[in-house]
């Protein structure tokens, strides 16, 4: 597959695998990109996933014909992308490797050799002459590993981005890419925001049209919107406006709570209302939801004198990817020491910016007369804003229906200001247009109602 005239696409699809990273479910399976360059020498672009190496050494193959290959370029040495290297070596062995020093070093961990022979070392800012291609290595700390560098292609304006902007999900299946690609960096890369900042401000000085990623697509078109979406990410910032309710139910009553809140939340106005059962759904969707929206509830039972297990895990997965700049809310129940809002506001307090409803809802067992006037009180101060804004519209929509306007004579000039009227003609001042008589005429021309035009 061409990706322009000189960069061919030579990786692979996985239907296979059931978890990614051994934890984040895939049903969409993933891809494992690798690029060749073709110019004066050819330079291939990351290896992929030991289970495919036949295909992607097939693929090469075909790409170059019988011409020999000069460099293989390792960008990130996570196993899926590093595994052939060995392979690759054997198979191409006058080729040079060309990679940073950290990861020479993590090749001797994962292969036990380092290639000393075949070592071409780059860092910041240096350089590969393909012939017009001329590549430039800007390094890439943390993101998300230490060794990564990624790849600028002067001549066709691409960026090669190792693990940044990539996403869940084969090439051969279409999907939103936000869905996916936001999951894939909440759960894989959303503790580095800092580091991709760092990233990000380089990239900025670069004339970048197009972005080929280690997994997913190929980005081509409106890179502002990824861009922005990866400033928005990375800066821990709501991407939208709207309230998450994360909770943990053991006999249904905590549950029913959260449904009854979400509801009013509803009818409050809030915009968007995502509720997460975190004991069924995909804990990787729900840590997800929390990062894209403004404002999260979080209920669940005292359990052991602490909270209810996959409450714990959830918030770990928020603080561990350094969960900022959100509005958070608390529900708590339990039959006879409830603790959870102390608990769960502890494990929070080391995050930063966020705020903390001052109504809080706390259950014995179950909804009584006061959880569920809490819970109300809840729903009023979470949807203040939403109501302040309904507001302010409706009185931008008043004002403009009871702004005062001017109308112009088409025959002869004259203006009625509906603010003046024509008190010598019997028209009050403050008298709309539209409520003048059917039979007003113009006191000057003497012309009707539908010879006037609206003043701009």
């Amino acid at each position: 597959m061409k990706i322009t005239e000189d960069i061919r696409y030579i990786g692979v699809n996985d239907h296979d695998i059931d978890l990614f990273e051994g934890q984040y479910t895939v049903p969409n399976g993933m891809a494992y990109n690798s690029y060749v360059i073709m110019d004066e020498k050819i330079a291939v672009m990351d290896t992929v996933d030991a289970r495919f190496t036949h295909q992607w050494l097939e693929q090469i193959q075909n790409a170059v014909g019988s011409r020999k290959l000069d460099y293989l370029i390792v960008q990130h040495m996570e196993p899926d992308h590093s595994a052939n290297i060995v392979n690759f070596v054997e198979t191409y062995p006058e080729a040079k490797i060309v990679s940073s020093a950290k990861a020479f070093a993590m090749m001797k961990n994962f292969f036990g050799m380092d290639f000393a022979d075949k070592q071409i070392v780059v860092g910041e800012g240096d350089t590969l002459v393909l012939g017009k291609h001329v590549l430039t290595f800007v390094t890439a700390p943390m993101v998300h590993w230490p060794e990564v560098i990624v790849t600028y292609d002067s001549c066709d304006k691409v960026l090669f981005s190792a693990d940044g902007f990539g996403k869940f999900g084969a090439l051969d299946v279409e999907e939103d890419w936000a869905c996916e690609a936001r999951r894939y960096y909440i759960g894989i890369v959303g503790k580095y925001g800092a580091q991709v900042q760092a990233l990000l401000k380089k990239a900025a000085a670069l004339d970048i049209q197009m972005i080929c990623p280690l997994h997913g697509p190929v980005l081509k078109e409106d890179l502002d919107y990824y861009l922005g979406l990866y400033n928005t990410w990375s800066s821990y910032q709501p991407e939208e406006d709207g309230i998450v309710i994360a909770y943990t139910s053991v006999y249904g009553n905590t549950k029913k709570a959260v449904m009854q809140l979400a509801e009013e939340l509803k009818s409050g106005g809030c915009p968007k209302v995502v509720v997460n059962d975190l004991a069924r759904c995909d804990m990787a969707e729900a840590v997800e939801d929390a990062f894209r929206y403004s404002k999260i509830v979080l209920a669940t039972t005292t359990y052991n004198a602490d909270i209810f297990p996959f409450m714990r895990a959830f918030i770990h997965h928020l603080t561990e990817r350094n969960f900022s700049n959100r509005t958070v809310a608390f529900i708590e129940n339990g039959s006879w020491a409830p603790a959870a809002a102390r608990v769960m506001k502890g494990m929070l307090e080391k995050c930063r910016n966020l705020s903390f409803t001052e109504c809080s809802v706390k259950i014995f067992s179950a909804l009584n007369e006061e959880s569920t006037m809490q819970l109300r009180a809840l729903a009023g101060e979470l949807c203040r804003e939403y109501a302040d804004a309904g507001d302010s519209a409706s009185n931008l929509k008043n004002q403009e229906e009871t702004a005062m306007k001017k109308y112009v004579c088409d025959v002869c000039g004259w203006i009625y200001d509906e603010e003046l009227g024509a008190p010598e003609h019997g028209i009050a001042p403050g008298t709309k247009f539209e409520d003048l008589p059917e039979d007003f005429e113009c006191v000057l021309c003497g012309v009707g109602k539908d010879m006037f035009s609206e003043k701009a």
